[in-house]
């Protein structure tokens, strides 16, 4: 991992920061775009297609038969695990405060918004060879928590079908709906449908760099959740923070993809190489080894600082995705955290039980963007529609400033429409709507 000393390597620090921006262009947005357009052509045909020359998997249908779903069978043990996430998850998001429908009066109008759930989301749940059922909590929870009735779940193909811990977490989850399916083409047959899926409100999920690419240039055919990039950690440690668990939940991170971020920052004497010695020892052990330690070489960092206070303030720059504070006030010090996707408070709340069961999402913003956005939650499965009631007295009092300002930005029959209800000939002689 690199080590730069602030103040001293700034310059370093920001050609770091400039690095881990989203950058969607050139050969990926060409790609992407094919993919896409040979969907909206060809339909089921064009997915069948891609699933193969993508996945290595042809298939004879796209959706996955309900009997399927039903024959998982998997760990016990682990399917207690799930249940245990599962309950975990759905109390935290019935407690997240949840727009609701409201409306303010006026003398005799009133005006607010009605809330209502989006009906129908699709679900991408990263799959293959690998198993991602904690995707699936993740994303299916919160949906059915806001009230979302028709949720669709999209996942890739293997040779030996769907992984059963993925297909258990989607039945736990009531999710019947499922289908074969993954990269840029899922999400494209997600917003435009094809003659096998209908159509969706707007899709969540995380997925590999040409789900998040589809994603963007499908937005507004469909809403989504984010434009997720490599996931990411920062740790702020101080004197107290024990360097195995440093050195653990850097890996846990860097284990993901070689484009993983893995940060510390430390004002405490000789932490830094306590924490590289850790690396390596638990390096030799990992399985996921080469992976890690090519994101801990391409992407790590090691800062030190001058105390706790230019620690947060890089923490602020930095907006990382998740960021744990082994400090020994970690909840005075998270009042100060402006820009955070998750905050993990002292030693014994690792980053990883948010990957899995604490209830906050794990679906987060990554490379900065944690400044102005927060992760899933019940109320990006929410939209409102404003209310607006008046009557005839209420119309009279305001009209005329209604036509004034239309008159000024030049649109008279904004203006008319107004103020011709006031000719006289027009009474609103109905019962108040609150009668």
């Amino acid at each position: 991992m690199r080590r730069i000393t602030l103040p001293e390597d700034e310059r370093l620090l920001q050609k770091f920061l400039e690095q881990r921006k989203n950058f969607f262009s050139g050969d990926l947005l060409t790609q992407t775009s094919e993919i896409i357009e040979r969907v909206a052509r060809e339909g089921d045909q064009a997915l069948l297609d891609l699933t193969e020359k993508y996945d290595g998997v042809r298939l004879k249908e796209l959706k996955i038969s309900q009997e399927n779903l039903e024959a998982a069978d998997i760990d016990k043990q682990l399917l207690e695990a799930l249940k245990t996430s599962k309950e975990n998850l759905e109390d935290f998001y019935r407690q997240q405060s949840r727009k609701q429908s409201w409306f303010i009066s006026r003398g005799r109008s009133l005006v607010g918004e009605q809330v209502r759930p989006l009906e129908r989301v699709g679900l991408y749940i990263p799959g293959g060879r690998a198993a991602y059922p904690s995707s699936v909590l993740m994303t299916a929870i919160p949906a059915r928590a806001a009230g979302v009735e028709e949720i669709v779940a999209v996942t890739p193909p293997s040779p030996e079908g769907i992984n059963p811990v993925t297909v258990k977490a989607l039945e736990l989850c009531g999710v019947s709906e499922v289908y074969a399916l993954g990269g840029a083409q899922a999400v494209a047959a997600l917003a435009l449908g094809t003659e096998s899926i209908r159509s969706v409100d707007k899709i969540v999920g995380p997925g590999n760099k040409y789900v998040t690419m589809a994603k963007k240039i499908l937005y507004g055919q469909v809403d989504i959740d984010m434009l997720a990039g490599p996931s990411e950690i920062l740790i702020i440690a101080g004197e107290e923070a024990r360097p195995d668990f440093i050195a653990a939940d850097l890996l846990a991170q860097a284990e993901h993809d070689p484009e993983a971020r893995a940060v510390l920052v430390t004002f405490a004497d000789d932490l830094l190489e306590k924490v590289e010695l850790e690396l390596e020892k638990q390096l030799e052990k990992l399985t996921t080894a080469p992976t890690a330690r090519k994101a801990l070489d391409s992407h790590g960092l090691l800062v030190r600082v001058a105390d706790l206070k230019e620690a947060m303030d890089l923490a602020n720059r930095y907006a990382p995705e998740h960021l744990e504070l082994l400090v020994k006030e970690p909840l005075a010090a998270a009042g100060e955290i402006k820009h955070a996707g998750s905050i993990f408070l002292g030693s014994c709340s690792p980053e990883v039980l948010g990957d899995y069961l604490a209830g906050p999402n794990h679906v987060l913003p990554t490379a900065g963007t944690a400044r102005f956005s927060s992760g899933l939650g019940v109320e990006d499965f929410l939209k409102s529609s404003g209310l607006i009631y008046y009557d005839y007295q209420e119309l009279k009092a305001e009209s005329r400033d209604v036509a004034l300002i239309a008159e000024a930005e030049g649109l008279p029959a904004h203006a008319r429409a107004a103020l011709i209800r006031l000719d006289g000939s027009f009474r609103n002689r109905g019962k108040f709507i609150y009668d």
